[in-house]
C-alpha cells in the first residue's frame, strides 16, 4: 500500500461562540456554510476544496472534548488558507476594518512554495495564516 496525500480535507475547531465564529469565517474570510448539524453542535464551512468544521462547546461533540481553547492550550498552532489573490495592503486594511490585528506580511514557505502571507487570530485565539500564490522564479 502506498498513501498519496492530495491536500487538506478539513480542520475541526472547538469554538466558544458560534455567531462570533461565523462572522469571522463566513462574513470576513468568505467561507460558505455547507451543512449545519445542530444536534451535534457541528457546522461545516466550505473553504475552496477544503472544509473548516466548527464544533460548539455546548453541542454533543463539544462536550466530549473538554473546555474552551485558551492561550495556554490552543486548538493548534495555526492552519493556513490559500487565497486566490493576495493584495497585501488591501487585505490588511480589510482585516483592520473588521477590528482584527493582522501580522506583517512576510514570504513564507507552503505547499506551493514561497509566497506572501500574514497571520490573524480568529475569535477563539486560533491563528489563521492567509497565504497568496507562490512566487514564480
Amino acid at each position: 500500500m502506498h498513501i498519496v496525500p492530495l491536500g487538506l480535507d478539513h480542520v475541526v475547531l472547538r469554538i466558544s461562540d458560534l455567531n462570533r465564529s461565523l462572522v469571522f469565517y463566513r462574513d470576513i474570510l468568505g467561507c460558505v456554510v455547507d451543512r449545519r448539524r445542530e444536534g451535534l453542535g457541528l457546522y461545516h464551512l466550505r473553504a475552496g476544496a477544503a472544509q473548516i468544521d466548527l464544533v460548539t462547546l455546548r453541542g454533543e461533540l463539544g462536550k466530549k472534548g473538554g473546555g474552551p481553547p485558551i492561550a495556554e492550550g490552543p486548538n493548534m498552532d495555526h492552519f493556513c488558507l490559500r487565497l486566490e489573490t493576495f493584495d497585501g495592503p488591501e487585505l490588511i486594511d480589510y482585516l483592520r476594518g473588521h477590528g482584527l490585528d493582522p501580522s506583517e506580511i512576510a514570504q513564507r514557505y507552503g505547499a506551493e512554495g514561497d509566497g506572501p502571507s500574514l497571520y490573524v487570530q480568529d475569535p477563539d485565539g486560533n491563528t489563521v495564516e492567509l497565504k497568496g500564490p507562490a512566487l514564480q522564479s
